[in-house]
């Protein structure tokens, strides 16, 4: 069995589904609503436990009844938690998800992630085919390359100074994910940009492509999710060792799947 690891933060998410996202001052009655244990770590290292069925996944959670039921649910859904209790709320936020799957995202709290010096088994990192990291300090993202591969969202970046990485992967949509690849030291062996239902593009050592969407396996639900649950599938691929354009297709295969379910989890692959 293929040993993935994950090293980053985890949002509680309350979601709502409405027929549109309220105007300023307006109040509208959701049709459905449920919780999950979200965010970008989150969702890699779950979907990575539903291809792999080995992730370990370093992460830091608030001292509160979101971080406890983060836990429990990461481990209902086959994810192995190692996690440093912070005397801090959790991070959590809330979901308006519409009638065209389209979701609008509200944040709340401060983004806990794992340090290199909490009591974590970072040993456990040592052998892993591929490593995702979407936060910690400088000390979680050198134990992070302790794995065969590392894979980061650009949100990462700041703490990777002098961090080798395989592949950065992000959207080039999202002006948080926005980054100069040559302020980069060193600079990833290879660059994935997303562009929603445009594809994306790569660029690496080997030169650089495009990469087409996947038809949906059916309707659309929502779009949460859907760009982690890419960089999740094709975490997968390197650490499967696979090429560049199969671990690409992998990848959007994984995130069109994630758009016909409800929520981050209920569309993702499986083995």
């Amino acid at each position: 069995m293929t040993r993935f690891a994950v090293v980053g933060h985890v949002e509680w998410i309350e979601f709502g589904r409405f027929s549109h996202v309220p105007e300023p001052g307006e109040i509208i009655d959701a049709s459905e609503w449920f919780s999950e244990a979200a965010g970008s770590a989150a969702v890699v290292a779950v979907q990575l436990a539903k291809l792999s069925g080995d992730v370990d996944f370093f992460t830091a959670l608030g001292d509160d009844w979101r971080g406890r039921a983060a836990t429990e649910r990461l481990r209902e859904l086959g994810v192995r938690v190692h996690a440093a209790r912070r005397a801090a709320m959790q991070r959590w936020g809330f979901v308006h998800l519409d009638d065209d799957g389209e979701r609008t995202i509200s944040i709340l709290g401060e983004r806990l992630v794992p340090r290199g010096d909490d009591d974590l088994p970072w040993e456990r990192i040592d052998g892993a085919a591929a490593v995702f990291v979407s936060g910690g300090d400088d000390t979680a993202m050198r134990q992070a390359r302790r794995g065969e591969r590392l894979v980061a969202t650009p949100r990462a970046v700041p703490a990777l100074g002098g961090v080798q990485l395989d592949a950065l992967v992000g959207s080039g949509k999202d002006r948080l994910e926005q980054v100069d690849p040559d302020t980069l030291d060193p600079r990833p062996h290879l660059i994935i940009t997303t562009a929603g239902k445009e594809g994306g593009t790569w660029t690496g050592r080997a030169g650089s492509g495009r990469y087409e969407v996947a038809e949906l396996p059916g309707p659309l639900v929502d779009e949460y999710g859907a760009g982690d649950t890419f960089a999740a599938g094709f975490t997968y691929g390197l650490g499967m060792g696979w090429d560049v354009d199969r671990a690409l297709q992998f990848a959007a295969r994984a995130g069109a799947a994630n758009l016909t379910g409800r929520g981050p989890y209920e569309g993702q692959l499986t083995a």
